[in-house]
């Protein structure tokens, strides 16, 4: 008798309906989990941004343009070394938290995040209609928007709102080198923005001339000339420079001669020593090894105009000469997108279709980890995670304990970690400079035989209208509290320390009104006098 053969028996209908398990839709699945798992990076960065601490230096233009809003004269009642446009800029978060349920911290919030989802919508709406690979499409997809928030901490300051809009202003440049058509609305929106970044801070014209150089070699002084895009964006420069002496008088004909005077020598590093710093040095090496890169033919316009983007920023945070990470931070953007473009195109063309498609989603995965572990140090996310522990947590939870919603006399050399505590406290600053930063420019040096303090005879016109203005503020309004640093960030002299209440209370109107602050808070730093009436 034979034994029937297994194979011949019918197949149940339930496993008949059963998807082979390597059926085509597999990688399919598999290459959406993975697109959708490249995105968690910037995901990641951006719930850095939304948790505090706020950027020291952001919160204090935030703080400035909040009393703008409400009714200090800029320049005048506020005095502080950067150009009016970011302060005009700042004063749209101002005006939604006075006119919304939103405090300024929130409105700001909304207002950045706003900047960067219209700079990642201008990229993607930039790359429409180039015949990118598929690795190369799967890696910008994930890699821009990263980019984008990677610095954290210091997203929302000016080197990160002109990164922000130079990474499409390269896009656009790339485009018109190509002479490939681009959308008029779209066209002139990504001009004005950029245009308006650049205008930020005078090193930052650097970047957009770079650029235009390189668009006018590609394309012919002819082609390049006809150009009404440039055009536009120099209108608006001087615009903007014809507005000053009209809106902004005060800026050019006080603040300016200040900053030569007292800012420009505080805190400078050697043109040579900055490029050793712990920031400048290793961006720059990094700059220069993506633009090694650029020597392969198959580079392409985009990469060659982000190394512009890079090149001329690293030349603006050069001049600065401080070193500070925050101006490295489009050098950064410009590098990381630079390297990853021409990385994924080099890929594109030595793999076969095939692999190449069904690689795409993992290496554009690949690529962001790793330039998320690279920027996962110093700032972020460690001082989110440990806010509470550090000095600006600290002082934050003494001033909202016992000054917030109210006026304060600051009588310190820092920016950090004064702002952002203020801004979280709602306390708000009575000084008319963020510090004291004119005091420290004005006693640099322990010149022999001199007193510790100048006589006010004896005081420049900046120092003297520090000394009034603070003395007569403080007796006119006294505040809920003085704010004092234990380190007045001005230099010993002997014996004598400089002690900015000694210095204030020669002025008898000061001297007055301080016998009424008697309660004193101890912290690590700083002193709060209290006022008891």
């Amino acid at each position: 008798m034979m034994t029937p053969n297994p194979q011949s028996r019918p197949v149940p209908a339930e496993i008949q309906a059963a998807p082979h398990p390597f059926s085509p839709a597999e990688p399919r699945v598999r290459a959406r989990l993975l697109r959708a798992l490249a995105l968690l990076p910037a995901l990641g960065f951006v719930l850095m941004v939304l948790a505090p601490p706020l950027n020291h230096d952001v919160a204090a233009i935030l703080n400035f343009a909040t009393r703008w809003v409400g009714g200090e004269a800029l320049f005048r009642d506020l005095i502080d070394v950067n150009p009016p446009l970011i302060f005009v800029l700042t004063a749209v978060p101002a005006l939604i938290d006075r006119f919304t349920p939103l405090d300024p911290v929130q409105s700001w919030l909304l207002c950045v995040l706003a900047c960067c989802a219209l700079s990642w919508r201008f990229c993607l709406r930039l790359r429409e209609g180039w015949d990118e690979g598929v690795v190369e499409r799967a890696v910008l997809d994930a890699l821009i928007p990263l980019v984008i928030v990677m610095v954290a901490y210091d997203v929302g300051q000016r080197e990160h709102l002109m990164g922000l809009f130079a990474l499409p202003y390269a896009l656009l440049a790339a485009r018109r080198a190509e002479a490939m058509a681009t959308p008029r609305g779209l066209a002139i929106a990504v001009t004005v923005a950029a245009a308006l970044a650049f205008a930020l801070k005078p090193h930052f014209l650097a970047v957009p001339a770079l650029v235009e150089a390189l668009v006018l070699l590609r394309r012919g002084p002819a082609a390049a000339l006809r150009d009404r895009l440039p055009w536009l964006m120099a209108g608006i420069w001087l615009m903007y420079l014809a507005s000053l002496p009209v809106f902004f008088p005060d800026y050019l004909g006080f603040v300016v001669p200040l900053v030569v005077d007292f800012y420009l020598s505080n805190g400078g590093i050697g043109l040579f020593d900055v490029l050793l710093t712990n920031q400048l040095g290793p961006a720059l090496f990094a700059l220069a090894a993506a633009l090694a890169l650029l020597a392969w033919p198959g580079a392409g316009p985009r990469a060659w105009m982000l190394g512009c983007v890079g090149v001329g920023s690293f030349l603006s945070a050069w001049v600065q000469h401080k070193g500070w990470s925050y101006h490295v931070v489009p050098m950064a953007m410009a590098t990381a997108l630079m390297a990853g473009w021409v990385a994924a195109r080099w890929v594109d063309r030595n793999l076969p279709a095939g692999r190449a498609q069904a690689a795409a989603p993992g290496l554009a995965l690949a690529v962001v980890v790793a330039l998320s572990v690279v920027h996962l140090r110093g700032e972020s996310p460690w001082r989110q995670i440990w806010y509470g522990a550090l000095a600006e947590g600290r002082l934050t939870a003494a001033l909202k304990r016992e000054v917030a919603g109210e006026r304060l006399l600051v009588l310190s050399p820092d920016i950090y970690p004064v702002y952002p505590a203020l801004n979280y406290a709602r306390a708000r600053s009575t000084l008319r400079t963020m510090n004291l930063w004119v005091l420290i420019g004005a006693y640099q040096g322990c010149p022999e035989g001199v007193p510790r303090y100048r006589e006010p005879s004896e005081m420049s016109r900046p120092e003297f209208l520090v000394y009034r203005t603070v003395a007569e503020d403080f007796a006119r309004a006294p505040p809920g509290g003085v704010l004092v640093a234990k380190n007045s960030g001005i230099a010993r002299c002997g014996a004598e320390d400089f002690d900015p209440i000694a210095y204030f209370s020669r002025h008898p109107a000061f001297a007055e009104t301080w016998r009424h602050y008697t309660r004193v808070v101890h912290m690590d730093t700083y002193r709060l006098y209290l006022r008891e009436d």
